[in-house]
């Protein structure tokens, strides 16, 4: 056993945290730590790393174990150190040693001392015992997967910001390998490829891990046991997120039976108590009754909770087709380019998830769509488009001086009080929470807010940047099922990878300057991106025929014609009359699809006219041409998808 609690009681005043909880962890378990926001989550990790004393109980852990902790309070910590020496920092007894080496290596220089040249060759050999003239590889090594490039190794610390330090501190937390890492929420400030790097490297990490974290799709990955905080208790699930899910629906079932027969079983004895207490002969017996109801250990009710509000949007008016057209893009930040000649159209119904590493131009697109970055080209708003953007970083626009309700009053989205309360709550906003200033908020719950007054905003177009950072699992469901029931149009950045298979049905991914869309949703784009890197991976280990290795000369007689065709050439031939033939296909599928869904809305409007109703046999002919219309559609758009997904694998 690493570490563990035992009997252990927490509280905070009158409110208790935990109670009697007993738990042991073990090397190479992956703990996910999950509970609703404000449960304690984050205390817990507290009393392991004994910055909190229980209040009963004790805290287990022994004299070897190295703890590592990651949380947000770290990132009050400030240098001028560059972010290498940063992350090298891990490396405690290598620096010093190194130092202590550099320091005799010049004594010795000026002078020879043989008490001085035995200690230079033991600190010599302890360097080498701990590995240390590969520290600094293993370092950039970790930075550089953590999304840092090898310019950037050497600029300071104090010059990043607060998500680019953090991942300093994740990577010498990594390098310290301490016997128990707890991580608290640290993909908030990860992109998607940093995300997959820190999974494959806690696969395979020695020492035991504690995740407290809302990315589902994480935990699915990374844990192979769950530890739930909920009504002051500890709930063991060994297996991932999915598995917990599905076994604390039958817990939670099984726990309110067991509440409602007791509770049945409580109404009889006391029915039995009020009919006999008064009768002289049953006097005793109801007092006997009464005596065994008093000790009875009560099941508490399985009620969820938080309760289950919902976050409703209103549009109030319907823009046009098209949202926004965006023509010939182009964005450079000094020599680095970040957009070059991007044309993309976003169009009504349009749910876009912006997708890919950090440094390619996300956020920076995002912000060219909302008009809050220069830009060369052309960005055209369609006909009626009311667009609201969020993003973290523009929190100066809130005023100071509101309370929270008088804040959420200035979006204009004429709601009560207490409708703006309760979305308030949604987002970890509770009691006397609404009462607060603006000004005496976290920078964390600031943006909690400011993402609550784009989401009441009436506008049908919504830009949102990183929007669940901040949110617990409760809160990030709760919004991915609004957006879904939005009847407006979006485009987010997100790296949670669960919130957007939920919410997007379209994918922009940002290559080489350019943006290359996907029509369907997170899940489908990563089975397509995985299947064309298949093809690309069994094209490039194609084996080459004998004949072709053999018959060398025939092959420099090619070379040499003029006229002739490299075997290459003839396929790369084939190629290009391939595509061309299936970008015929694909175009005149495209034409189709799109004279079907005008047939469709015409017969749609021809359904909805009051005298095809009166005439049975027109009525009937028009629905049996409308079921044709359907059914040759569905079967079009399906020809149109499968043409896309060959039309790409060509390019």
């Amino acid at each position: 056993m690493l570490a563990g609690l035992q009997n252990l009681t927490f509280e905070f005043g009158a409110r208790a945290i935990l109670e009697e909880a007993t738990w042991h962890i073990h090397p190479g378990e992956r703990i996910g730590l999950i509970g609703y926001n404000g449960t304690g989550k984050s205390t817990l990790l507290k009393l392991f790393a004994g910055e909190y004393l229980p209040s009963k109980g004790t805290v287990e852990r022994s004299r070897s174990t190295t703890i590592g902790y990651l949380h947000q309070d770290l990132l009050s910590f400030d240098t001028s150190e560059s972010i290498l020496q940063v992350a090298m920092g891990a490396f405690e007894r290598v620096m010093q040693v190194q130092k202590e080496i550099e320091e005799l290596g010049n004594e010795l220089e000026k002078e020879e001392n043989e008490e001085k040249l035995i200690r230079y060759t033991d600190l010599l050999s302890e360097m080498d015992v701990l590995d240390g003239y590969n520290v600094e590889h293993k370092t950039e090594d970790v930075l550089h997967g953590l999304g840092f490039k090898q310019e950037d190794l050497h600029r300071p610390y104090k010059e990043f910001s607060g998500g680019w330090r953090m991942r300093v501190l994740l990577a010498k937390m990594i390098l310290m390998k301490p016997d128990l890492l707890m991580l608290d929420e640290p993909t908030n400030h990860l992109d998607l490829p940093s995300i997959e790097w820190l999974e494959k490297y806690l696969l395979h990490y020695q020492g035991a891990v504690i995740i407290v974290s809302h990315d589902k799709y994480f935990l699915d990955r990374m844990v192979n046991k769950v530890v739930e905080l909920y009504q002051r208790k500890l709930h063991f699930y060994t297996g991932n997120y999915t598995y917990y899910q599905q076994e604390k629906e039958i817990r939670v079932e099984m726990q309110q039976r067991a509440f409602e027969n007791q509770q049945d079983f409580i109404r009889q004895q006391e029915r039995f108590i009020e009919r006999f207490k008064a009768k002289a002969s049953k006097a005793a017996q109801a007092q006997s009754v009464q005596k065994r109801l008093d000790k009875i250990d009560r099941v508490e009710e399985a009620s969820i909770e938080r309760p289950n509000m919902r976050i409703n949007f209103s549009v109030e008016k319907t823009p046009g087709k098209v949202i926004c057209t965006l023509k010939n893009l182009k964005k450079s930040f000094g020599p680095i380019e970040i957009l070059n000649g991007t044309d993309a159209e976003i169009e009504r119904g349009d749910k876009i998830a912006l997708i890919g590493a950090n440094g390619k131009g996300k956020s920076t697109l995002l912000r060219i769509i909302a008009d809050r970055e220069t830009f060369d080209g052309e960005r055209n708003w369609g006909h009626n488009v009311a667009e609201s953007f969020y993003a973290q970083h523009q929190l100066e626009h809130l005023k100071l001086d509101n309370n929270l309700v008088e804040e959420l009053q200035t979006a204009g989205s004429k709601k009560t009080d207490l409708e703006l309360r309760t979305i308030l709550g949604c987002f970890l906003f509770s009691g006397d929470d609404v009462d607060k200033k603006i000004r005496v908020l976290s920078g964390g719950e600031k943006a909690r807010v400011a993402l609550a007054k784009t989401i009441i905003s009436k506008s049908n177009f919504l830009m949102l940047d990183e929007p669940t950072n901040h949110l617990d699992m409760h809160s990030v469901d709760l919004l991915a099922e609004s957006l879904n029931n939005y009847e407006g149009s979006l485009i987010l950045v997100s790296h949670d990878r669960y919130f957007i298979s939920k919410t997007a049905n379209k994918i922009w991914e940002i290559k080489d300057g350019k943006v290359v869309e996907f029509k369907g949703g997170y899940e489908e784009w990563v089975e397509w991106k995985e299947r064309m890197e298949k093809i690309a991976k069994q094209q490039e280990a194609k084996p080459v025929t004998k004949k072709e290795n053999s018959n060398t000369k025939t092959i420099e007689k090619e070379k040499s014609s003029p006229v002739a065709s490299t075997p290459n050439q003839s396929i790369d031939k084939e190629k290009q009359k391939e595509k061309k033939k299936l970008q015929r296909q694909f175009e005149e599928l495209e034409q189709k699809t799109a004279q079907l869904k005008e047939e469709k809305l015409k017969v749609e409007s021809d359904l909805a006219n009051p005298e095809i109703y009166s005439n049975v046999s027109k009525f009937q002919e028009t629905e049996k041409k409308y079921n044709k219309i359907i059914a040759e559609l569905t079967s079009a758009e399906s020809q149109y998808e499968k043409a896309f997904e060959l039309l790409m694998s060509h390019e």
